[in-house]
Formats: C-alpha cells, sequence, structure tokens
C-alpha cells in the first residue's frame, strides 16, 4: 500500500489497495487503520463499490450505525444523499432534499448530536454532478495546535452542547422534522478529543454545536464562531473533487467537513456509512462529568 499525502498535516490518498482488501485481509485492515489514525482522511480512487463491499469495509472500523428518523435510508445502515427524486428526476431546488444537502454545506462533523457519536464515515461516489459538488475537510487536530497555550488548556476541561435542531434551523424553519427533534435531544461533549493512539488532540466542534456549558449562550455562541471560523481559515483546508469510482473516509474525531455547492438541476447521489465511537476510540473521556442538561 502506497501512502501519498494530499496536503501538509493531514490527508491522504492510499493506492494499491482496494475496500475489498480490507473487508478481507486483517493485515490490509491494520495498514488502513494506521495510515486512518495519522491522517485523518484517506481517499481510494477507482473503486468498485457496491452496498455490500462498502458496508463489509465499514464494519472492520467498528458497529455501523443504523440510519436515523427522517434521512432517507432510515432503519438500514445506509444514509442516501440524493437529490433524485421516486421517478428518477431532480427534485427541485426548494424541495427537502435539496434543502437537506444545503445543510451538509455547513461545516460539520458527522453525528456529533447524538448520544453515541461517530468515529468515521465513508462516503462513496455514485453519481456525481458535472460542476461542483466537492467536499471540503479542515483537520481539528492542527487548528487545536494553533491555539495559544491559555486558550488550549482551557478547552480541555470545557464542554458544548450539540443539537440536530439547531444545525438545521440555519438552513430552513422546519427542517428538522417534529420526530427528530424527539428522537435527538441535546447531548453535550467535551470540546478537545485526544486520540487514545497517539495522543494528539482535537477540537470538538460542529454547525450543530450552539453553546458551551457554564458559559452564557452569547458568550457561549461568540466562542464557538471564533474557535470555528479559525478552523477553517482560508488556506488550510483540503478540497476533494469527486470522480466516479472514489471512496473518502474521514475521522469525526480529528476533522470537519462540508459539501460545496453545485447546479441545483444536476443529479447526486452519495451513499454514506457511519460507524460509532467505541470507548476504544476515546468515546468515554468525552462525557462531560454530569449528563443533565443545562438549559
Amino acid at each position: 500500500m502506497e501512502v501519498i499525502p494530499l496536503r501538509e498535516g493531514f490527508g491522504a490518498e492510499l493506492r494499491g489497495v482496494t475496500l475489498s482488501d480490507v473487508a478481507a485481509s486483517d493485515a490490509a485492515y491494520a495498514a488502513v487503520r494506521a495510515a486512518f489514525e495519522e491522517h485523518s482522511v484517506l481517499v481510494f480512487r477507482g473503486q468498485e463499490v457496491s452496498d455490500d463491499i462498502q458496508l463489509a469495509f465499514s464494519r472492520r472500523f467498528g458497529p455501523p450505525e443504523t440510519t436515523k428518523v427522517g434521512s432517507m435510508g432510515t432503519g438500514s445502515h445506509f444514509v442516501i444523499l440524493s437529490t433524485f427524486g421516486p421517478d428518477g428526476k431532480v427534485v427541485p431546488s426548494d424541495h427537502r432534499q435539496q434543502l437537506r444537502a444545503r445543510a451538509n454545506q455547513l461545516w460539520h462533523t458527522d453525528s456529533s448530536f447524538k448520544r453515541v457519536p461517530a468515529l468515521t464515515s465513508i462516503l462513496s461516489a455514485r453519481i456525481i454532478p458535472e460542476h461542483g459538488g466537492e467536499t471540503e475537510f479542515v483537520s481539528m487536530r492542527l487548528a487545536f495546535e494553533r491555539l495559544d497555550k491559555d486558550m488550549a488548556k482551557r478547552l480541555e476541561n470545557s464542554f458544548a452542547w450539540h443539537s440536530y435542531a439547531h444545525s438545521r434551523s440555519k438552513v430552513a424553519t422546519g427542517l428538522a422534522t417534529p420526530e427528530e427533534v424527539d428522537a435527538l435531544p441535546p447531548v453535550c461533549w467535551r470540546m478537545v478529543w485526544r486520540n487514545p493512539v497517539n495522543g494528539r488532540g482535537a477540537l470538538y466542534l460542529a454547525s450543530h454545536a450552539y453553546g458551551v456549558e457554564g458559559m452564557d449562550a452569547d458568550a457561549g455562541k461568540a466562542l464557538i464562531e471564533q474557535l470555528t471560523g479559525a478552523a477553517t481559515a482560508p488556506g488550510v483546508s483540503y478540497l476533494h473533487q469527486w470522480k466516479q469510482g472514489d471512496v473518502v473516509m474521514w475521522d469525526n474525531r480529528a476533522t470537519m467537513h462540508r459539501g460545496r455547492p453545485w447546479p441545483a438541476h444536476e443529479g447526486r447521489l452519495m451513499i454514506r456509512t457511519t460507524i460509532s465511537a467505541t470507548e476504544a476510540d476515546g468515546v468515554a473521556n468525552m462525557q462531560p462529568p454530569s449528563t443533565q442538561a443545562a438549559e
């Protein structure tokens, strides 16, 4: 397996290995897992992807999430990110599927709004638009390491509140359905996630984050916006331009990402599997001393 860095500090393309190799071989999995822990974003080009192959690969990294209520693919292990309707035609620009795609254009990390956050997401390109539709990544490890020592120390013991309804409200009122709001109450996580393999800390933020425990609402919001702005400053990102057969996986503990716009009349179909974080991935250290919401 060849590891080709994509930019300084994070991201790598892996050559000479397929998703099927990793599903079938302990040695291939160990090599890819080591690259994942080191580089946070991994790109596999020219893959022959089916749902079965993607899921078998994904299971290597831990327990797959069951897709939440309200999403396409509900009840399965697949999140279907599609702008195609049941008739096979692209839905209008004001359709809920298009609005949800727009919500994914906010900087975020997947599943920070869930009771069990995500270790990794694996995204495969099935149908890509001719223009735009890239996925952009930033390293939250590098963002943490750029902080001054006093701020870094402060954040190590700070906790932020995350809510799915909050991020969706930034795009359209009612975009999160009542069923989603009921199923996904706010959750609280430490603002720095330390990788148990290499000890490196990463800011744990997302568009879902709306407040900081112990701070008044405005001050907490301002701190989240300040940290997000610094983490996503111009010149620090990796922009993945999709090609047919691409599969990209990323470490939700150590990155943020966002989709980029594309013409609404051009269809896009992506399939995502998401792996829940376990105690071995450091999730136990992310929980606040009290699970009682301080609303």
